[in-house]
């Protein structure tokens, strides 16, 4: 079975903007990636939107995703209730809504790899006290 891993929008960025100082380590992650990555709009979101200084860079992206190169994941009612809770714990962070999302993610696929350039993924916690694994950090 392959890995499945979470990934969040840093690394996402970095793949389609040269200029960002994790573009090398980004292609070299999804060149050697040995698995299935995962997330969802708030994420699609986060990554359209800092790519908003190149429509191409936007496009790519989209167009990557329809490609294969992630699955989207839908939030439901019920990921907004756990959202919540996690903003209000981690609010000293504070948390974002697109953190919170991809902590739910974990939760709900029992997925314990996280590619994130943040460093606060090593902080959270998941509903059974488990912590994620940042593999884009480690790799």
């Amino acid at each position: 079975m392959p890995k499945r891993i979470v990934i969040d929008s840093g690394p996402l960025i970095a793949l389609f903007d040269k200029d960002d100082k994790f573009h090398g380590k980004s292609l070299e992650f999804i060149k050697n990636l040995k698995g299935e990555l995962f997330s969802n709009c708030a994420v699609i979101t986060e990554v359209t939107h800092l790519l908003d200084f190149s429509v191409r860079a936007q496009v790519g992206f989209l167009r990557w995703i329809i490609d294969g190169g992630m699955t989207i994941v839908d939030i439901t009612e019920e990921d907004i209730v756990r959202i919540i809770e996690l903003t209000e714990k981690y609010s000293d962070l504070p948390m974002d809504f697109a953190d919170a999302s991809l902590v739910v993610l974990c939760e709900r696929m029992k997925i314990g790899d996280i590619a994130s350039i943040d460093k606060d993924f090593g902080i959270y916690r998941m509903r059974d006290k488990k912590s994620l694994k940042n593999v884009f950090l480690h790799c």
